[in-house]
């Protein structure tokens, strides 16, 4: 009598051959579920390995081909057009479209936007600005891109087409993309805390990075910053307040802003932080603005930005 096989009740896994030419787990318009675009809560964005293409500068970069197709500026600048009188006129039409799509860049961003709550939430709060999330995970950029054009076809054919996501670095590439001025707001919603000091240079806010954001910020433009680990708010605060041309907004402005409220309430980590409340049930935030150079009055020079005290600088 033969032996029966060991391996006979086990389960035979499928070739890559024949999975290869599946479909796709969600098709564009359709809403995805999260639970087949689970992924490790962090990476670490010094050591991350995969390659991104990125341009040589930020106006050879046309965001509308990929991310704001049917942008409203676009929309309005084509009736405009052809109210003009130049029905007839198609190389003039797509001359001006093609002016028209490289003046739209995004001037919101919202760093390391996770599964895009805050994304698609401030895309109709903030209607006339165009916003953009940033994630360095893939399958969970896959995510929001889906969520998006899935939100586009279900509401009115002119929502949510001010907002997308791109898969990215932003402690590498940001310059790459964005021109000096050009941001109105930048948020950094529950980053990951990086609790070991070896591993703070990883910390999304710090001085270099910071010289970064200020560099893209408009004058008054703001950032951003929630957390619900008040260590990190500490640094947070620390290293926010000691740059020369970042100033916190007072109590009265945040109140006034909806963009805090929007933060603390729609974002992933919100909620978690509210449902389960690892870390405790308290949420830190701070928000800071822009000021102009000349609006610093403290005298910073290039002789002692770095004396005792200037821009978190500590003699030891």
């Amino acid at each position: 009598m033969s032996k029966p096989n060991k391996d006979s009740n086990k389960r035979s896994r499928p070739s890559p051959s024949s999975t290869a030419n599946t479909e796709p787990i969600t098709a564009d318009g359709d809403m995805p579920q999260k639970r087949f675009y689970r992924s490790r809560a962090h990476v670490n964005p010094l050591s991350f390995n995969e390659n991104f293409d990125y341009p040589t500068r930020p106006d050879l970069f046309d965001w509308t081909e990929d991310h704001y197709p049917n942008h409203p500026l676009l929309l309005t600048s084509s009736s405009s057009d052809h109210d003009d009188g130049n029905n007839n006129n198609n190389n003039s039409v797509m001359s001006f479209d093609n002016v028209a799509s490289f003046q739209i860049t995004p001037n919101v961003l919202d760093v390391g936007c996770g599964f895009g709550g805050l994304t698609l939430a401030l895309s109709t709060l903030l209607p006339h600005h165009t916003i953009l999330g940033l994630e360095i995970r893939t399958k969970v950029t896959e995510y929001v891109r889906l969520r998006i054009l899935a939100h586009r076809k279900e509401q009115h054919a002119n929502s949510y087409q001010n907002c997308s996501v791109m898969k990215t670095n932003a402690m590498k590439y940001l310059i790459h993309y964005f021109p000096p001025k050009s941001l109105d707001k930048i948020f950094f919603c529950f980053p990951d805390p990086h609790f070991k000091k070896k591993n703070h240079p990883r910390r999304i806010v710090s001085e270099r990075l910071l010289s970064e954001y200020v560099y893209l910020l408009k004058p008054q433009g703001r950032l951003y910053c929630i957390t619900d680990v008040k260590d990190l708010h500490l640094w947070h605060v620390e290293k926010c307040s000691s740059h020369p041309l970042l100033v916190e907004c007072t109590n009265e402005e945040m109140e006034e802003d909806p963009c805090v409220e929007l933060m603390k309430t729609v974002t992933e980590e919100g909620k978690k932080v509210e449902r389960e409340g690892r870390f405790g049930y308290d949420k830190y935030y701070m928000v800071y603005k822009r000021v102009e150079n000349d609006d610093y009055g403290d005298g910073v020079t290039a002789e002692n930005f770095f004396e005792d005290g200037q821009f978190g600088v500590e003699m030891i």
